[in-house]
């Protein structure tokens, strides 16, 4: 068999054809890391290792893994009807999904729009930003207006108003009349802050410059995520969001939430939205509303949005828009059983109540070895470390790789560390997360 590697000595024939994403294939297909089965809180590896999973999964498997009732009805649903088209058609399970989205969604959020994953879930909702205010009558509205640091998936629309210069710099000039505000972290006032920071909330001022810079008559939307994940666990500042809200509302101005991590329980609520007493425009969603079992992602916008495309003739397409899988019925029967297993069990209310002991686990790594920060909200918490000089991402490449070998998964972004475990974990399971950070933050020069 040809070996297609620029290395082949670093590669094992039967792992070439598979191009990984996100991923130094190289290095990983050297020494690979591999899972065969999961259940609840772990990961069992080909060797028989089982694997402490501290981000349930890729912030997804918020339920745990192979949580019956999920299993349970994707199964039934594979045996009964495998697929239906949504175009012209329809199905009820995708109607019944929706409507249960729309309760739990915040204020005047309250119809949904299907695709398969958060990278879909934006680029629909910028082209939704955009014929908005198009069938309203201002279609010189279409700049749109990101921020630094901000991840929102890895389409076109997605890395143009995403932030993070490795996912924008090799795909050429991207959407034009795009811009961005600042991030929001500030390290120097904010080192180890327990939930949101105290400092900070005058940078969504810089929307203003922008706003007057381009002037409003062409913005069409502002989308942030509110907790920024990707980019190693940003918490907004205490007020920011609400600044941000109050003058994209004065400039008419859609305001985006892109909810992919946050939503389905990982603040301690169904959406980050309602922790923060904010409310935008449209969230986007995807990740826990299946607990990662079927890719699904989706669009909750306002009732205003929605009824703005509805005033043509009755048997006009309204929307030119949408996906082969949009509202896959194995998606939405995934997406059904999961939110009634997050009811059932109470598991936003629970994530709730285990937030106070992951902050407290997290920020006793305050001292520790190389660490230079500490930062935590909900479910979700990062220990960043000191990058080695010349070589940034190593030290926290080497920690991860010590965690995987002591069988607790981390999340590993450049130096930062993050933990977001499923809304079932307990106690002694954050507590060994911890600890496995801990003695691999003293192991590693």
């Amino acid at each position: 068999m040809a070996l297609l590697s620029d290395d082949p000595s670093l590669a094992r024939p039967e792992l070439e054809a598979f191009w990984m994403p996100f991923t130094a294939n190289r290095q990983f297909k050297a020494a690979p890391r591999m899972v065969v089965k999961a259940e609840g809180m772990y990961y069992t590896t080909d060797d028989g290792r089982r694997i402490l999973d501290g981000f349930a999964g890729l912030w997804c498997c918020n339920a745990g893994h192979c949580r019956k009732p999920i299993v349970e009805a994707i199964q039934k649903q594979a045996a009964t009807m495998d697929y239906a088209p949504a175009f012209q058609m329809g199905q009820p399970l995708a109607f019944e999904l929706a409507s249960r989205i729309a309760r739990m969604a915040p204020g005047a959020l309250d119809h949904v729009f299907f695709c398969n994953s958060g990278s879909e879930a934006v680029d629909s909702a910028l082209k939704i930003a955009l014929a908005y205010h198009r069938v309203r009558g201002e279609g010189a509205r279409t700049r749109l207006i990101g921020r630094e640091r901000g991840y929102h998936g890895v389409g076109f629309g997605g890395i143009s108003v995403g932030g993070i210069p490795s996912n924008r710099k090799m795909f050429g000039a991207l959407l034009a009349g795009v811009d961005h505000l600042p991030h929001t972290h500030d390290p120097a006032r904010n080192a180890y802050s327990r939930g949101q920071p105290q400092n900070g909330a005058e940078l969504a001022d810089a929307l203003e410059r922008l706003i007057a810079l381009h002037d409003a008559s062409t913005i069409a939307a502002v989308i942030v995520e509110p907790l920024a994940g990707s980019t190693g666990v940003l918490v907004p500042p205490k007020g920011y969001l609400q600044r941000l809200r109050e003058i994209t509302k004065r400039h008419g101005i859609l305001l985006i939430f892109d909810e992919v991590i946050t939503a389905f329980g990982r603040l301690g609520a169904a959406f980050a939205s309602e922790v923060y007493g904010v409310e935008p425009d449209m969230i986007t969603f995807a990740k826990g509303v299946t607990s990662g079992t079927v890719p699904m992602g989706g669009v909750v916008v306002s009732g205003e949005i929605h009824r703005a495309f509805m005033d043509g003739p009755p048997g006009a397409i309204e929307l030119f828009h949408g996906y082969t899988y949009s509202a896959h019925v194995l998606a939405c029967a995934a997406g059904i059983a999961s939110l009634q297993l997050y009811e059932d069990e109470k598991l936003f209310e629970r994530a709730a109540r285990m937030a106070p002991k992951l902050e407290q686990a997290m920020h006793s790594l305050r001292g520790a070895p190389h660490v230079i920060d500490v930062r935590n909200q909900g479910l979700v918490a990062a220990v960043e470390v000191a990058a080695r000089p010349g070589a940034v991402g190593a030290r926290g490449y080497d920690i991860f790789l010590r965690c995987f070998e002591d069988g607790v998964l981390v999340r590993q972004t450049g130096d930062i560390l993050a933990l977001a475990p499923a809304l079932i974990v307990e106690e002694a399971q954050i507590d060994r997360m911890v600890e496995s950070l801990r003695k691999a933050l003293g192991a590693v020069a």
